[in-house]
């Protein structure tokens, strides 16, 4: 068993963490500052995250929660608070009013795609199609991983846009987020 003194030191570092009994071979990621639990979904994760507190805001008013608590399994591109803070001044405040929460709904499920992406699949995927793949979106557009180097992925959405995914492979009990540093567009 380990000290609670090295448990908490290597949760606290971020350091990837393989913990015995109900945790075991279940690395446990920091995310905004709190672990991430392979065995909690999306949401129960999402919510501890202070960096993802905008996402959450807007998963709630598009009436997203029970979807995303589904048994997926679902990747989720999940746009960091800075991230939505990129937005053209005033966007976001009126994307989450009640008009506009079809437009909302839209530009979150073009963040989620079927099945658990994770990154050793998304660079198999990449590789084996020439350094482009394209994947569906549950919003029904696509959006493209690119590889930029030798070990970093992008996600270019309709608009042109690329996002860096910034931290990979946060698993979760229906799925996978891949943390961004931008908000796709459809």
């Amino acid at each position: 068993m380990m000290k609670p003194f090295l448990r908490r030191l290597l949760i606290a570092t971020g350091c990837l963490l393989f913990l015995p009994a109900a945790w075991a071979h279940a690395p446990i990621t920091m995310v905004g500052g709190h672990a991430m639990y392979p065995s909690r979904n999306i949401i129960a994760n999402a919510v501890n995250s202070r960096a993802h507190t905008l996402l959450v805001r807007a998963v709630k008013a598009a009436g997203l929660v029970k979807a995303l608590e589904g048994p997926g399994p679902f990747t989720v591109f999940a746009p960091t608070n800075s991230a939505f803070r990129r937005l053209p001044q005033g966007t976001l405040a009126k994307l989450l009013t009640a008009a506009e929460r079809p437009t909302l709904k839209k530009i979150l499920l073009y963040h989620v795609v079927a099945g658990r992406w994770s990154y050793a699949r998304l660079m198999r995927a990449v590789r084996e199609s020439g350094g482009r793949f394209r994947l569906k979106t549950l919003e029904g557009q696509s959006l493209w991983i690119i590889r930029n180097g030798n070990r970093n992925l992008e996600v270019r959405d309709a608009q042109g846009h690329v996002a860096d995914i910034t931290i990979y492979d946060v698993n979760q009990s229906n799925g996978v987020i891949q943390v961004i540093n931008r908000v796709l567009m459809p």
